[in-house]
């Protein structure tokens, strides 16, 4: 069996709506990018990661970067592994109330520009490519993976705190849920 690790980004130093549209990580953000890289580096080396993936977002690329420059490997982007679409029609100031909405919901009754359902099979597919591999990606990314894997159509299946490590098993070409890491009290919004 084949494992792939899933983490969600460290704390970034602003929010949705705020003047950056791309935040990177704040000072706890850093500590929690550094811990998350000392957890990675203690699991068994039959199971730690080999490679590291993140989404394009300064977030991810700031929490996955101690942990590629401690394995001695450069940080792969993948933008399948990145933030949810937003329609195009909502402004910045309006993605938290969309988002909020769709927590409440199912994936198939998402309003939007595109098909969720399919970005969120996609973004299955390519967490399920990277077996043996660190994918450091976002809080909606991990549920859509999280919820494909356990056959459950709600959009929100967890609640990832900062550097939340999830383990999966890679099986035919599908992921498997083994561990969900550590869960924040509330959910992103």
């Amino acid at each position: 069996m084949s494992k792939v690790y899933m983490i969600r980004h460290g704390k970034p130093a602003s929010t949705w709506g705020d003047a950056d549209p791309d935040p990177g990580l704040d000072e706890t953000g850093h500590a929690q990018a550094r811990a998350a890289a000392d957890s990675l580096l203690a699991l068994p080396i039959e199971d730690r990661p080999t490679a590291v993936i993140s989404s394009p977002l300064r977030r991810c690329r700031e929490t996955a970067q101690p942990f590629a420059d401690a394995l001695g490997v450069p940080v792969i982007i993948d933008p399948r592994v990145g933030e949810i679409p937003t329609p195009k029609a909502l402004t910045a100031e309006e993605r938290p109330g969309w988002l909020k909405a769709a927590f409440g919901g199912l994936w198939r009754d998402m309003v939007g520009d595109m098909d969720y359902l399919d970005w969120r099979a996609s973004v299955s597919a390519a967490v399920a490519s990277y077996e043996g591999m660190a994918v450091f990606s976002h809080y909606v990314a991990i549920n859509a993976v999280v919820s494909l894997s356990q056959n459950d159509d709600r959009v929100l299946c967890c609640t990832p705190d900062h550097t939340s490590i999830l383990t999966f098993a890679v099986e035919d070409g599908r992921v498997r849920l083994l561990s969900l890491g550590q869960q924040a009290d509330t959910q992103v919004l």
